[in-house]
């Protein structure tokens, strides 16, 4: 485990959640901007409460940002059932996977970051976290 950088990711979501507040409207209109097709998946897998589907899922790459620096074995081995099973069971494409998590570190991540250090920092977890879902494309 790195110390710093947990520590700056720490820093930085404390950072947003007070500029940003609870950030899965933001995340999901972003994530929907790119990806409209994207909603009917959502309403397709949970259609008596597809919000409760997005919020997981803002939820589970919130997990995955809080914890890559103490335990991204915990995130690879997830990442690599999640992704194949995500595609193959669900029909969900290793872009809206992908783009779901850069879409969450584009709301996030202006707010988080405030030098240098930081933004190496956050570029290091995206470059891990789009990494994982790339290895898992097998297309």
């Amino acid at each position: 485990m790195d110390a710093d950088h947990q520590a700056r990711i720490e820093a930085g979501l404390e950072r947003a959640a007070v500029v940003l507040g609870d950030v899965t409207a933001p995340v999901m209109a972003e994530f929907y901007r790119r990806y409209p097709d994207a909603q009917a998946s959502f309403v397709h897998h949970l259609p008596g409460n597809p919000a409760s589907l997005e919020a997981e899922m803002v939820g589970n790459t919130l997990y995955y940002v809080m914890t890559w620096f103490e335990t991204p074995a915990e995130a690879r081995i997830a990442f690599d059932s999640s992704v194949p099973h995500h595609r193959v069971a669900l029909g969900v494409p290793p872009d809206w996977y992908r783009g779901f998590i850069e879409a969450f570190l584009d709301v996030v991540e202006p707010a988080a970051v405030i030098d240098e250090g930081d933004r190496r920092v956050w570029a290091e977890l995206r470059e891990a976290l789009v990494g994982l879902v790339e290895r898992n494309r097998f297309e």
